[in-house]
C-alpha cells in the first residue's frame, strides 16, 4: 500500500492507472475508520480496479467551537486497516498543502446545502464540497462512495459533481449500524454510557416513523411529531422530513423522501436518518 502526501504525486499515480485504462474507486474519510467507513472501501476496492482512500481532518468544515483539536487521529490504526481491505493508495495531505496560504476559493452548492445540518452548522457544507472537489482533482477517481448516514453531504456532492461536471460517479451506500440499531459514527466513541443509552432514541425514533410510513402515512408533521416524542430524552437539534434528491421539506409524501435527525448530547452532537419510497414496489 502506496501513502501519498502531494497532489502532484496523486495526479500523477492516478493518471498512469487511467493510462493503463484501470478504474479508480476513491473513498474520501477523515480518519478514525469504522465499520461503516470500510463498507465503502470494500465497495471502491472490489467495484474497481484500483481502490484509494484518503485521511484528512479537514479544517474548513469545523467551526471555532468545535472538535477539530479534539477529533481522533489514529493514523497507524486507520493505515492497518485500509491495508487489510487491499488499499492500494492512502492519500493523506496535510492542511498547509490543502489550504496553502492566501487560500481564498470555496465551492458553495445552493438549494441543497440549506436548511437541516446547515441550520446549526452554517460553516460545514462550504467546507465540505471545497475539500471534496479538491480530492477529486488530486486522486481523479471514476467512482467516489459515500455513506447514507450523511444524507445531506451526499446530496451536496452529488449536485456538485453534476453541475462542475466532474465525471465522477457517486455511489451512495447504506448506513451501517451497531447491533443496537446506533449508526456508527467517529463520533460514538465521546459518548459515555448514558448518552449512549440516551442516543439510542434516534434510531428508534426513525424505525418507528418507517413503520408508519410502511403502514401508509404520508402526512409530514403527523411523523414528524411521533419522531420528535421518541427522541424527547436527548435535545432536538432538527427532525425534517425531506425531498431525497433537493432536501426541500415536504409536507406530504409522495416521492423518494429522506427522514433526517440531528440530536446534541453532553458529549458529542449526533446525526441519522432513513430513506422511504412510496413508490417502490414492495417484495
Amino acid at each position: 500500500m502506496k501513502i501519498i502526501q502531494s497532489p502532484e504525486e496523486m495526479r500523477a499515480w492516478s493518471d498512469e492507472q487511467r493510462r493503463r485504462n484501470r478504474t479508480i474507486g476513491f473513498v474520501p474519510t477523515m480518519g478514525a475508520l469504522h465499520e461503516g467507513h470500510l463498507s465503502l472501501v470494500r465497495a471502491a476496492v472490489n467495484g474497481n480496479d484500483a481502490g484509494v482512500a484518503s485521511i484528512f481532518v479537514n479544517p474548513t468544515q469545523f467551526a471555532p467551537t468545535e472538535d477539530f483539536d479534539q477529533y481522533p487521529r489514529p493514523f497507524e490504526d486507520d493505515l492497518a486497516k485500509l491495508g487489510a481491505e487491499k488499499v492500494e493508495v492512502v492519500y493523506a495531505p496535510d492542511a498547509a498543502g490543502m489550504y496553502p496560504d492566501a487560500f481564498s476559493t470555496y465551492v458553495l452548492v445552493e438549494k441543497v446545502s440549506q436548511g437541516l445540518c446547515a441550520g446549526s452548522r452554517p460553516h460545514f457544507f462550504r467546507g465540505v464540497a471545497t475539500v471534496v472537489a479538491k480530492l477529486f482533482n488530486a486522486v481523479k477517481p471514476h467512482r467516489a462512495y459515500f455513506g447514507q448516514k450523511d444524507a445531506q453531504q451526499c446530496a451536496v456532492i452529488k449536485r456538485m459533481t453534476r453541475d462542475l461536471d466532474m465525471g465522477v460517479e457517486i455511489v451512495e451506500m447504506p448506513i451501517v449500524r451497531e447491533p443496537d440499531g446506533l449508526a456508527m459514527s467517529s463520533r460514538n466513541q465521546y459518548l459515555t454510557e448514558e448518552d449512549r443509552r440516551k442516543a439510542l432514541c434516534l434510531s428508534r425514533a426513525l424505525f418507528l416513523a418507517e413503520e408508519m410510513l410502511k403502514n401508509g402515512e404520508r402526512n409530514a408533521q403527523v411523523i414528524i411529531s411521533a419522531v420528535r416524542n421518541a427522541m424527547r430524552d436527548v435535545t432536538i437539534d432538527y427532525v425534517a422530513l425531506v425531498d431525497a434528491e433537493t432536501m426541500a421539506p415536504l409536507e406530504t409524501v409522495t416521492r423518494p423522501a429522506t427522514l433526517a435527525v440531528a440530536a446534541l448530547l453532553p458529549t458529542a452532537r449526533l446525526i441519522d436518518n432513513i430513506k422511504f419510497d412510496p413508490g417502490a414496489r414492495k417484495m
